[in-house]
């Protein structure tokens, strides 16, 4: 896909943070892109550089505690990077807004929701207060909140978790962002919610015409909802294919691992297939492929303790970082996603 028709190209995204133990290697040379209307699952465990990407891209990594040493977030055109304060504070929210993990903590526990949202409809959209409550409360009834007068009129502690996502959905959809970051938006809810809170984002993605960047370490979330899927571990993306092809037909043995180790009905506690080890240590990652001290098919020379596998292009659409995936190798810097999704 063009850069042209992607609505946001991450190229070459370098990040790091500071720690008292040393420097936090979080995202290393990350790059892929969103066509308009497209929904992009990045996958992977807890500490993979998930989240710091897309706080990267919001621009909200604070300077005192990390850093982008290199790349170029590209939105309608833009560098984000690039832009001044002021210029990024009207399209944080606006053009892109993001659902942070964890509702409870992201709302301020002092201030009812309904004002919460109304504040970013002033904010954004130049309505008075009367017009923007107004909106708050038509907000609230489309994510399906009962009641939503009294509830908008609720502070955050007296919601259900459900409820309490439901309302960062519209807090985030409330000035029609053409791009959603969710960042784990179904975190601590169970099943039943969780797939309401899946279907509602589905919802308003078509409603709304927006992309979605859609952030998880659950593989099995993806399976329907996803149009793409990129496999991230240890800072690096490791694979890369439409959804139905990752699922069916994983390349990398990580990708694999956690395919494989999502829970079925047909499978007894027993059986549970499960990746060994913990994934690596920002702050000192092994030499070569990251995933090789966890790797069960072997390494069968020291190319993989040595040499780190960049991602290659094995098929149309599919990439992938394993020295022994199958294919022909066709090194590249930028991977794009989306091709058949152009908008």
């Amino acid at each position: 896909m063009s850069e042209k028709k992607a609505l946001l190209s991450v190229q070459g995204l370098t990040v790091n943070f500071f720690s008292a133990k040393g420097i936090v290697r979080a995202v290393q040379d990350v790059s892929f892109s969103i066509a308009k209307g497209q929904m992009l699952a990045v996958v992977g465990e807890s500490g993979c550089g998930k989240t710091a990407t897309a706080l990267s891209i919001m621009r909200l990594i604070p300077a005192d505690q990390g850093k982008v040493l290199a790349g170029r977030v590209i939105f309608q055109g833009l560098d984000l990077l690039r832009l001044s304060e002021p210029q990024m504070r009207h399209i944080r929210g606006n053009e892109i807004a993001m659902i942070f993990q964890e509702a409870a903590t992201s709302l301020n526990p002092v201030q009812i929701v309904g004002r919460q949202i109304a504040e970013c409809i002033r904010t954004h959209k130049n309505k008075n207060s009367d017009e923007a409550w107004a909106e708050a409360v038509q907000l609230l009834t489309r994510v399906g909140i009962a009641k939503a007068e009294r509830r908008a009129r609720q502070y955050p502690h007296e919601l259900s978790g459900g409820m309490q996502q439901r309302v960062m959905i519209a807090m985030a959809v409330s000035c029609g962002p053409r791009l959603l970051i969710a960042d784990e938006p179904t975190t601590g809810l169970d099943m039943t919610v969780q797939s309401e809170i899946l279907d509602l984002l589905d919802g308003l993605r078509a409603q709304y015409a927006m992309s979605v960047l859609l952030i998880t370490h659950d593989v099995g979330i993806v399976a329907e909802r996803a149009d793409e899927v990129a496999v991230m571990y240890a800072s690096r993306i490791v694979e890369v294919a439409d959804s139905q092809r990752l699922l069916t037909k994983p390349l990398h043995p990580y990708t694999k691992g956690l395919v494989q180790s999502q829970p079925r009905l047909s499978m007894s506690a027993r059986r549970l297939y499960t990746i060994p080890g913990t994934v690596a240590d920002p702050i000192d990652f092994p030499a070569g492929c990251k995933f090789h001290p966890r790797c069960r098919i072997g390494c069968i020379d020291k190319r993989c303790q040595t040499e780190e596998p960049i991602l290659r292009e094995i098929q149309p659409g599919r990439c992938v970082a394993c020295w022994y995936a199958p294919g022909k190798e066709k090194p590249t810097r930028a991977i794009n996603i989306g091709i058949k999704h152009g908008g």
